[in-house]
């Protein structure tokens, strides 16, 4: 309700936020939008001939951090949110567990990034949610990002905001709800798990340019037609290849700057290509192919026709590159842990990876544990809920369950 202004206590030398007068329109801080929706819903659904209903928004919200991290957790961010309201509890399910795959697969065939699906335990679930499904990615320094979220609400919300409905039998009863969502936390995740010391690597799925085409030209009287060739050739990849079912974004820099400086900017910008083209390139009819993938010195002089026929080969190669070194970057940092000793002295490590262990913990323990290590567990894995019993490794009670533990973001 107020205006905050930063001003410097004389005595301690520290910046603080004081109040200075009321605002003339009241903003409302809020994380979620479920009940902003859940409002509109018990307006608009008054039979289940209404049903399901299906939103999603894209919207700013702000939060309350502590400790701010530039895309991960910022006080104000972007972010996607669907909302959903349906007949019966399995419908409901369905939708849940189709966008937890969705937001899997997209980490993965878009953004090369490998991701753990799972269900979050009790102490992790989203306030009035009866299931969280999250997808975990790990990025470089082995910390774990929740890269997406969805999650059935039950008829939690739908009790407290009376969203009703008219059954088939004429009967009033609740809705079956779910919210889920990713936010511009995904950028933070993609920069963390390939960027390296020249810069970012970026996806060719998400690169705003597929390549760049680099005209050398060590003479001014060959410089115009240097450049007339690389945009002949990058008109023609346009024109004749495409990658993900759209044309390539080629990029000719024919800015009157050095070869070195312009080559390192786009290094620096992660596109997936770079075609370095000069005189005796095109005398020759081949391109000088860096990828970004590989070390930045590291070149190929290749026939230009053959660079034709295979760059979305290439493109295609360059993120299965990335995602099979990612994948193997994290299967190589977690572990199987029975043993309460060796899990304590896990996480003495600096960067530690995640521990798998067996658990049959309450919420409580759960919760005691995470504090004393600063963990979370990060999910019960899909796939790794139809093992042997295996001692529980807190309390020693027989278990299938299997818990996933992290450091997180």
């Amino acid at each position: 309700h107020h205006r905050l202004e930063a001003t410097k206590d004389e005595k301690t030398g520290k910046t603080k936020l004081v109040p200075t007068g009321e605002l003339a329109e009241p903003f409302v801080i809020r994380p979620t939008s479920e009940t902003i929706i859940g409002s509109a819903f018990a307006r608009w659904i008054q039979s289940y001939r209404d049903l399901p209903l299906l939103i999603n928004q894209w919207a700013n919200v702000m939060r309350w951090e502590m400790r701010p991290r530039l895309f991960l957790r910022t006080a104000e961010f972007l972010w996607q949110e669907g909302h959903t309201a349906h007949e019966t509890r399995d419908e409901a399910i369905e939708e849940t567990r189709m966008i937890h795959r969705l937001y899997a697969d997209f980490l993965e065939d878009h953004l090369a990034v490998p991701v753990i699906p799972g269900e979050k335990t009790e102490a992790e679930r989203f306030p009035g949610a009866e299931i969280t499904l999250t997808v975990e990615a790990m990025v470089q320094d082995r910390k774990a990002i929740q890269a997406g979220t969805s999650h059935y609400l039950g008829q939690n919300f739908s009790k407290a905001q009376d969203i009703t409905f008219a059954g088939k039998d004429g009967k009033e009863q609740h809705v079956h709800t779910t919210s889920w969502g990713v936010s511009t936390r995904l950028i933070g995740t993609l920069i963390m798990a390939h960027s390296d010391d020249d810069g970012l690597v970026l996806p060719p799925r998400v690169a705003p340019q597929h390549i760049v085409i680099i005209p050398v030209t060590p003479k001014k009287e060959t410089r115009e037609a240097v450049i007339e060739s690389c945009r002949a050739l990058a008109e023609t990849i346009r024109r004749e290849e495409q990658f993900a079912g759209a044309p390539l974004r080629v990029h000719v820099d024919d800015r009157d700057l050095g070869g070195g400086v312009k080559k390192w900017e786009w290094i620096k910008k992660g596109v997936p290509i770079r075609l370095e083209i000069g005189p005796r390139d095109i005398e020759g009819r081949k391109v000088c192919l860096q990828r970004r993938d590989r070390p930045a010195n590291e070149k190929e002089f290749i026939d230009r026709e053959e660079f034709l026929r295979n760059v979305t080969g290439v493109l295609g190669e360059i993120h299965d590159n990335l995602l099979a070194r990612l994948t193997a970057f994290r299967d190589e940092n977690i572990a199987p842990c029975d043993s309460l000793q060796d899990f304590a002295a896990h996480w003495a490590a600096i960067d530690p990876g995640w521990l798998l262990t067996p658990w049959a913990g309450s919420r409580e323990q759960e919760e005691e544990l995470s504090k004393e290590h600063k963990i979370t567990i990060r999910c019960l894995p899909n796939g790794e809920q139809e093992g042997g019993e295996a001692p529980c490794i807190l309390t020693g009670t027989p278990t299938r369950q299997r818990a996933l533990w992290g450091r997180a973001y």
